[in-house]
């Protein structure tokens, strides 16, 4: 009993403590998963962000599109702005509309093909920049629980040598050792748990907002269609 006692006097247990007696190659591990905890937080916070942005954006655009402005005038305000989502669609399509038709356009199937080209681009870089770290999230999630299981196994095999050496098996002395050990499995899971939930709500999101996109794309390529045939059907009739 004395010897248990003395041994529980001479190892401090706290999560600091087991953090300071953990070996080199177990503290390396502990940390760079405190460092991927913070990473996937700060990506967190900024997607809960930028998605609340987005969707933002995306409403107000929606209701000043069908709000019946004219189509020039809202090219006009937003062309020269830093646009992003539907309203970028917007501007790419209308950009493009006004260059056919003064370079004369005259098949309307090209116009339209080029047009749904512009839209199919600027949809291309805004769903990229929507999933922009989420495969960070992704790999952290699946990979911090076995990082932190290397940093334990590690640590229990430098216990066990530690053991042997001492010649003794006290559950005193063994425990601190193994604690150590098992505390980098407990970082990778506190990384990981995180990073999975974070990963796939923010994948919906991600998805829901380009399904958003290309529902504009569609609704906005069929308006310019039918304007497509107003202007060019007279103009063919009078050559």
């Amino acid at each position: 009993m004395e010897e248990v006692g003395l041994a529980a006097a001479t190892h401090d247990v706290s999560l600091w403590a087991l953090f300071m007696q953990a070996g080199f190659v177990v503290k390396l591990v502990m940390l760079g998963l405190i460092a991927a905890s913070v990473w996937t937080w700060a990506i967190v916070i900024d997607k809960f962000m930028s998605y609340s942005r987005a969707r933002r954006q995306f409403d107000q655009f929606e209701q000043v599109f069908w709000s019946g402005q004219s189509l020039e005038e809202l090219y006009r305000t937003l062309a020269e702005r830093n646009n992003s989502g539907l309203a970028a669609m917007f501007v790419a399509a209308m950009r493009e509309w006004k260059k056919s038709f003064e370079r004369g356009a005259r098949s309307p199937i090209g116009l339209q093909m080029r047009i749904d080209r512009a839209m199919d681009v600027t949809l291309a870089r805004e769903s990229e920049t929507l999933e922009a770290r989420l495969a960070s999230l992704a790999t952290i999630g699946s990979a911090a629980p076995f990082v932190g299981l290397f940093g334990t196994v590690v640590g229990i095999m430098t216990s066990f040598q530690a053991i042997a050496g001492s010649k003794s098996t006290n559950l005193a002395v063994v425990a601190p050792g193994i604690a150590e050990a098992l505390l980098a499995t407990a970082i990778g899971l506190v990384a990981a748990i995180p990073a999975v939930i974070a990963y796939n709500k923010f994948s919906g999101e991600a998805g829901k907002l380009t399904a958003r996109m290309e529902g504009f794309a569609d609704e906005f390529s069929a308006i310019l269609s039918r304007q497509i045939d107003e202007k060019l059907q007279p103009r063919q009739a009078a050559q």
